[in-house]
């Protein structure tokens, strides 16, 4: 999901935890750091709150994650002094995207200031979203309304060397603001990429998020395959739920790795599940020896 508006979501999830007894049975060693290192796996920052950023930094950089995203940026500096890169940087929020022209103005502002903060601290992609659809404003006409707002951007991304990356987000779960988001008008991934290709720049691509992706259309290890040539940054999170990547859950994260491993995929795969583990430590070392193939 966003790399935006991560200072609203300081406060604890209100997630109850998971039994220990209903953890996986392959259960990872507490002291786990990857050791192939051919995924470069970040994080996005806030689904671990209330861990505290730096706390959360120290623990990614023992575990082997190369990167962060999604916290604020005051902690930008930190993250890059403990070795580690800013693997994507925010810009406007999701609910109020250039699907309508009023925004378009506060959108524009936002991509601008959110690609020079990234080319400062050498992150070379910023997310951006669709907005929610609205009544009055029909499908063409919000994408078209998208494409104009991304086009007259999309310039200064190319002169700062920063790739836009485009997320979908599914609009079926309505069980947790951050599990789903109903009305979302960019909702299906293969719709994100025909916006991407009318936008028609190397520097805009696709945020694929694994999660969403077998939520609203499925079939993700052929759509990773079709798609390749827009896909720029990954998100990880266990179908249903959004938990761990564990056994209680559907897909099968280390083929999809090698997948993308197989593909050429050489950008961020950030971890972006909210831990029901008690310990939420040892729930981040699990998901990174799960895709560390």
């Amino acid at each position: 999901m966003a790399a935006v508006g991560v200072t609203a979501l300081t406060g604890s999830l209100g997630l109850a935890p998971r039994a220990a007894a209903q953890m996986p049975r392959a259960f990872v060693e507490p002291d786990f750091k990857i050791r192939h290192g051919r995924i470069r796996q970040s994080i996005m920052g806030w689904t671990f709150n209330p861990m505290p950023v730096p706390e959360l930094a120290r623990l990614c950089r023992d575990i082997g994650l190369v990167a962060m995203e999604g916290v604020g940026r005051e902690h930008y500096p930190l993250i890059r002094e403990l070795g580690l890169e800013i693997s994507l940087g925010g810009s406007h929020g999701f609910d109020r995207g250039p699907l309508n022209r009023a925004n378009h103005p506060a959108v524009i502002q936002a991509l601008r200031e959110g690609i020079d903060v990234a080319a400062q601290f050498g992150c070379r992609r910023v997310i951006t979203f669709t907005g929610m659809r609205e009544p009055g404003i029909s499908d063409e006409a919000g994408a078209r309304n998208c494409v104009d707002a991304w086009k007259a951007v999309i310039g200064h991304a190319e002169a700062r060397g920063v790739t836009l990356c485009l997320e979908h987000l599914n609009s079926r779960d309505d069980t947790h603001p951050m599990k789903g988001h109903p009305g979302y008008f960019g909702d299906h991934v293969d719709f994100c990429v025909e916006l991407i290709r009318r936008v028609d720049s190397p520097n805009f691509k696709l945020l694929f998020d694994i999660y969403h992706v077998a939520i609203m259309d499925g079939d993700v290890t052929r759509r990773l395959r079709q798609h390749r040539d827009v896909i720029a940054h990954v998100h990880t999170a266990g179908v249903p739920g959004r938990g761990e990547l564990d056994d209680t859950q559907e897909l099968n994260y280390p083929a999809l790795m090698r997948t993308l491993l197989e593909l050429g995929f050489d950008g961020f795969v950030a971890q972006e599940f909210i831990p029901t583990w008690p310990d939420k430590a040892l729930a981040l070392r699990h998901a990174a020896k799960v895709c560390d193939v």
